[in-house]
């Protein structure tokens, strides 16, 4: 299986490359939204993607909404992975695509229960 893990925190990144490498996804990277529809030009689409809301050039929800507006990629899953914590928020995340959303800071243990709710794990 195949992820994107889109954040402008390297360190984020690397944390949740790690984390998807040990459950067995390769694992892509951008860090902004703008990077990530570049890559997924390049990759195509992946099982899974992880997206932080806040980035600059282009937000997650700004993402979320672009992959969900094109059909090659609607089997796609994704997870917003983000410090907003208002109810707002995870219900604008869920209602633009977002099939799971996780809190920052977050565990392993927690990771892998979203990807087995998603049937990724």
């Amino acid at each position: 299986m195949r992820a994107l893990v889109v954040d402008d925190s390297r360190a984020t990144r690397t944390i949740l490359k790690r984390a998807l490498t040990a459950q067995g996804f390769e694992v892509f990277e951008a860090g902004d939204g703008r990077q990530a529809l570049e890559e997924l030009a390049k990759t195509g689409p992946v099982d899974l993607a992880l997206v932080d809301w806040n980035m600059p050039v282009m937000t997650g929800y700004e993402l979320i909404r672009e992959v969900r507006a094109r059909k090659d990629m609607d089997a796609m899953a994704i997870m917003m992975v983000t410090t907003e914590s208002e109810a707002t928020q995870v219900q604008k995340a869920l209602e633009a695509g977002a099939n799971e959303y996780v809190m920052k800071p977050f565990t392993d243990a927690v990771l892998k229960e979203k990807l087995i709710l998603l049937g990724l794990a």
